[in-house]
């Protein structure tokens, strides 16, 4: 999830790489410690470097925490968008934007934990707006599925935004039990929760 749109020309690759490990490693802490028992202090000596270091990329701690956010949604987006490319069939498309979402959580898992919970304690208002712009884009996407399936007849009327809501709460409810390393990848729950929604409970048909 490199901010490659804020990359500043004639910059070394070196610059991009020590920003993303310190979103990287103040996700975590931030994650398993939380935010305000986090300081920049401790957020340096996990990374083996000085608070200037920091300092040098992020002013304050609040600017790492609406960065990561920020990251986080437009990476989740990007990267659902990516994997539908080409894919048609609603069913399909639903069932390759949880996936997609559930691969994108376990790669970046302390990111997505951090997002969940932090969206709400934005401090700039630019930041925020745009996390807002790429979570709508996010919701958007999987209500034009639902919307463009119940066009087409492939799925049963239903309400885009009361059923991508749904779908969303399932998928991002997750974060409260999964942890990557288990015997399932989340992808893969992700896909036992499609089947759940477009076949329900009913067992299958006996073959006549």
């Amino acid at each position: 999830m490199t901010d490659t749109g804020r990359r500043r020309l004639g910059r070394p690759p070196l610059v991009e790489n020590r920003r993303q490990s310190i979103l990287d490693s103040a996700a975590r802490q931030f994650a398993e410690v939380g935010f305000e028992k986090t300081s920049l202090r401790e957020l340096a000596a996990a990374m083996g470097v000085s608070k200037a270091t920091v300092y040098h990329y992020f002013q304050t701690k609040q600017e790492i925490y609406d960065a990561i956010i920020v990251d986080a949604l437009r990476g989740l987006a990007v990267s659902v968008e990516a994997a539908l490319d080409g894919v048609t069939g609603a069913e399909a498309r639903l069932r390759v934007f949880m996936t997609a979402q559930g691969d994108f959580f376990e790669r970046h898992y302390w990111f997505f934990v951090t997002m969940l919970i932090g969206l709400g304690g934005m401090h700039s208002a630019d930041m925020r707006a745009e996390a807002l712009l790429w979570r709508r884009r996010h919701e958007g996407t999987l209500r034009a599925i639902i919307r463009d399936g119940v066009a087409a007849g492939e799925l049963r009327p239903v309400d885009p935004a009361v059923t991508g809501r749904a779908v969303l709460s399932m998928l991002n409810w997750m974060v409260r039990w999964y942890r990557p390393g288990g015997p399932q990848t989340a992808a893969a729950i992700a896909a036992d929760y499609h089947d759940l929604l477009v076949r329900g409970l009913r067992p299958a048909a006996e073959p006549s």
